[in-house]
């Protein structure tokens, strides 16, 4: 995989019995291969935090203004989250020598289990989805329009094929 990115994966306390601590190592693999397919050289870190829905669901209505839970938030270093405009928060960025931080991708574990329920494949699967897909805002990818979309969810395609998670891949671009 792509060592070019590290990534720390947080559960939060009270998911911490839900077992996607067992799922660790392969959604930091799922992070290095979205990396390593949308070519990023690196270094760089980045967060993965496993949260229950009324946490996504506080953090949607907060930065995106959705007053609902959703599956994956991406909130770029750079005071952005997923593809929506800047926000006022600004984080402190590295020294150059310094691997950068890209920034952090929030799952909700309760909404990626319906999910993988409503789509048929196991819940590791539909978690590397999420964890490439938030990866791939991180590092610049979007999907407001038809051509973004393609691009997206191709690179997402290629990086769930190496983890053996294809047919987990959206099939719809929207």
């Amino acid at each position: 995989m792509n060592d070019a990115l590290r990534t720390e994966v947080q559960v939060e306390p009270a998911l911490a019995d839900a077992g996607p601590p067992a799922f660790a190592e392969k959604l930091v693999a799922a992070s290095q291969a979205a990396a390593a397919e949308a070519g990023f050289a690196g270094p760089g870190d980045m967060t993965l935090v496993i949260a229950d829905d009324a946490h996504v669901q506080e953090l949607n209505r907060t930065y995106r203004g959705v007053d609902a839970t959703t599956d994956v938030l991406a909130f770029g270093a750079e005071g952005e989250c997923e593809a929506t405009e800047p926000t006022d928060v600004q984080f402190v960025l590295p020294a150059e020598a310094e691997p950068a931080y890209l920034g952090d991708v929030v799952i909700s574990l309760p909404q990626a289990q319906r999910q993988a329920a409503e789509r048929g494949h196991p819940l590791e699967a539909e978690l590397c989805v999420l964890v490439v897909h938030g990866t791939l805002h991180l590092l610049g990818y979007a999907h407001a329009g038809a051509e973004e979309r393609q691009v997206m969810w191709e690179t997402q395609r290629r990086a769930l094929r190496r983890l053996g998670c294809e047919a987990a891949a959206p099939v719809d671009v929207e």
